[in-house]
């Protein structure tokens, strides 16, 4: 993309993206990812109804009386967005690609986290962690981070989610919380990696697909490419069967995907690249809130 086309994009997305989050998920992202971790705050007198395992032994001693260290909400994050960056992502036959979705989520998300004073942090992956932006806040910063995803150019096509959660668990110490955006076309299992990330970390899924991820059109023979493997074959899309079995396949990794999800306490939300991705995302932060 050149320079010029390059900053329009980016100004394009900044003025829809923070008008979003500024408009309609202001209240919303706070009230979904406050206060996730607890940071020390005074020693105190201890209390009646105090837990035991807060008293501070060393200030009791001192003081011939029992007192116990208290806590608050941190009121600022670390937010981490993990990014599949894989070959899968610029296909768009319904719709924007993948890709221009994406990026307008993680804009969305990286501007409702800063106006909550939150530091944004990025990993892309495909099948191997291609890049890490350290997790820093301001506007300029969201700015490199949204010329980063429309401009990155991976080295590797494929998909390993499980690769990117493990990288987040070794590099990210303290908790944070971490949005995963990906198309899910990964035969890797990355469970007990999600799992452990969750325990860790504050985690979320967003998945993008295309619709036609999903379903075949009707419109005779197809000379079919994967994207990320290069494996070609000729598919009858006219077949009824065809598309039948298509549409099964489909479906089956999707209930696989949100099984898998759901066992490691992970929030999933599904996004088409022709939907509405903000009713879609207030959903996602409504559920949380409740939690």
């Amino acid at each position: 993309m050149e320079t010029t086309e390059l900053l329009k994009k980016v100004r394009q997305i900044e003025i829809k993206t923070r008008g979003l989050s500024k408009n309609i998920f202001a209240g919303q992202y706070h009230s979904a990812f406050k206060g996730r971790g607890m940071a020390f705050s005074e020693v105190r007198e201890y209390q009646f109804g105090d837990d035991i395992r807060d008293i501070d032994w060393n200030v009791t001693a001192r003081h011939n009386r029992p007192y116990v260290k208290s806590y608050e909400e941190e009121r600022e994050l670390t937010v981490m967005l993990l990014i599949d960056v894989s070959a899968s992502r610029n296909f768009g036959a319904v719709g924007e690609a993948k890709k221009e979705i994406m990026t307008e989520i993680a804009a969305t998300l990286a501007f409702s986290s800063i106006q909550n004073n939150d530091k944004v942090g990025v990993i892309f992956f495909s099948d191997k962690v291609e890049k890490f932006i350290p997790p820093k806040k301001g506007r300029k910063h969201i700015l490199l981070i949204i010329r980063e995803i429309l401009n990155f150019k991976p080295e590797d096509k494929g998909t390993d989610i499980d690769a990117a959660l493990l990288y987040l668990n070794n590099v990210v110490k303290k908790r944070c919380t971490a949005f995963l955006l990906s198309d899910f076309i990964d035969g890797h299992d990355y469970r007990s990696t999600m799992s452990i990330a969750n325990r860790k970390h504050d985690l979320a899924a967003i998945q993008v697909y295309d619709r036609r991820d999903a379903n075949l059109p009707d419109v005779g023979l197809m000379h079919l490419r994967d994207i990320e493997t290069g494996q070609v074959c000729w598919v009858d899309t006219s077949s009824s069967k065809v598309r039948k079995l298509y549409e099964k396949e489909w479906y089956q990794r999707q209930q696989r995907l949100a099984e898998n999800v759901a066992r490691c306490g992970v929030d999933l939300v599904s996004i088409a690249t022709n939907d509405d991705y903000v009713k879609s995302l207030l959903a996602l932060f409504r559920k949380r809130a409740v939690h």
